[in-house]
């Protein structure tokens, strides 16, 4: 096994990578005490059984560039496989500036392939590279050095068999048609803006029964001081509060650092220093909001008039499509959507792209009366009227 520690020797690699249609790359991370990924180790893999082929790379290692591999990342002539890549592609992002391109994520393809929802490494490496996979070094440190054999082993096998199930989906792909199909599902995985969260708008993300102006303001401003606090000083979110202690928060509405200490679910970090003034603050900015500034949650969904027997037709028919095509049910749509279009909406994304040609217009046919179930012994028929 190698381990380049080197930025001549990445360079190396990556100078011999760019002669390949491809690279297969993994990240090994830790996040449990940051905000940002703290990355400790990158696997590559081209094509080919030379042991010069595979390599791990060592980002620890003393005086270490990875500009190489950021370079390797941005070049267009090849192809750049992932297996479920949001969190590898965010590190690079975030580190070097770059999002891969092309890109190719495994899970993602596999899904379109047929192989179910969210399809896991490990069961596409014993289907597709008919290997099993040692998860042993699956949870464990790996920011510690020396990494031992069984880490070096286990972090190269997430890309040696990826090279083989990367082969057989992309030819499955393109025998049906579908590598389309799989390259709008990476659009959003290779958005920059996917990757980005902007403090004024990390309220959306915190989840409320309440739709109180007033409520929502002091929500935008503790969520706003808890994603800047949090990304300046790189902890996670939690470690400044929870969103449960946010939510208190925004509706007992302390004036001071004794009414924190009233607090049932702030930690008690968050009751002195820098982080309580920032809770004062942030209350005292939403509570001075005007109503015309209060920020609206968008309810126009909420009463949507749903016809329960057409949402239930609905389902049917995606499982239906979705046998029939082999492709995963939760990639087709989501139960939400189903109701959107059983309440008449037809601007949803399961009426947009491939997901309209495959099940779409389909769906508003049945919703038009014009197509129709039914049941042959075990099978469920779609036919036309």
């Amino acid at each position: 096994m190698i381990t380049i520690n080197t930025t001549e020797g990445l360079q190396a690699f990556c100078d011999m990578a760019a002669g390949h249609p491809y690279v297969t790359v993994d990240t090994e991370f830790l996040r449990e005490r940051t905000y940002y990924s703290k990355l400790c180790l990158v696997q590559l893999a081209v094509p080919g059984d030379e042991a010069e082929h595979a390599v791990l790379v060592d980002p620890l290692a003393k005086d270490m560039s990875l500009a190489p591999l950021y370079a390797l990342m941005a070049d267009e002539s090849i192809v750049k496989v992932f297996h479920a890549a949001r969190q590898d592609i965010e590190i690079f992002y975030i580190e070097g500036g770059v999002i891969p391109k092309p890109l190719f994520d495994t899970q993602v393809a596999a899904m379109v392939a047929g192989f179910g929802e969210q399809v896991g490494y490990e069961t596409l490496v014993r289907k597709i590279a008919k290997s099993p996979l040692d998860k042993s070094s699956r949870f464990t440190d790996w920011s510690r050095r020396p990494l031992t054999d069984a880490q070096k082993t286990y972090a190269l096998a997430d890309v040696t068999h990826l090279r083989v199930i990367y082969e057989t989906l992309a030819e499955n792909l393109e025998s049906s048609g579908r590598r389309g199909w799989v390259e709008e599902e990476l659009a959003t995985l290779t958005d920059p803006d996917t990757y980005v969260v902007v403090p004024e708008l990390a309220w959306k993300r915190v989840k409320t029964r309440t739709h109180s102006g007033k409520f929502l303001a002091i929500v935008r401003e503790l969520a706003k001081f808890r994603e800047t606090y949090a990304q300046t000083k790189n902890i996670p979110r939690s470690r400044v509060m929870k969103d449960d202690a946010l939510l208190e928060l925004a509706s007992t509405k302390p004036a001071s650092v004794k009414d924190l200490g009233r607090s049932r679910l702030l930690l008690r970090d968050a009751r002195k220093g820098e982080i309580a003034d920032g809770i004062l603050a942030a209350v005292a900015a939403g509570l001075a909001v005007e109503p015309e500034d209060f920020p609206a949650v968008d309810r126009s969904r909420d009463k949507l008039q749903v016809n329960p027997a057409l949402a239930d037709l609905l389902r049917v028919l995606l499982k239906a499509k979705s046998e029939e095509l082999g492709v995963a049910q939760k990639l087709i749509a989501t139960s939400s959507e189903l109701d959107e279009i059983a309440a008449g909406l037809t601007d949803g994304a399961a009426l947009r792209g491939w997901r309209r040609t495959a099940f779409g217009e389909d769906a508003l046919k049945l919703c038009d009366g014009k197509l129709a179930i039914r049941a042959n012994g075990q099978r469920v028929e779609v036919f036309e009227i």
